[in-house]
């Protein structure tokens, strides 16, 4: 399986768990459509099909990984 670039999941764990924090706040609604977006795509990017699972594999890659190796990401 191809693993994503540290920089990218960092990215990706960061703006999903702040999102759904803030949606949390704001009290019972379903998901905002970008955090089914992001959800989405962290699922694919870690080859799992739930968002926890995820999530869980995308802290084990980073866990793995130095911080300051991950290196910025250019587009």
């Amino acid at each position: 399986m191809l693993t994503p670039h540290p920089a990218f999941l960092r990215r990706l764990v960061e703006e999903y768990e702040s999102l759904r924090a803030q949606e949390a706040a704001r009290g019972p609604a379903p998901p905002s459509p970008r955090s089914l977006d992001l959800a989405y795509t962290l699922c694919v990017s870690t080859g799992t099909r739930d968002v926890r699972l995820a999530l869980d594999a995308a802290r084990r890659v980073l866990g793995a990984v130095p911080e300051s190796g991950s290196g910025p990401l250019t587009e």
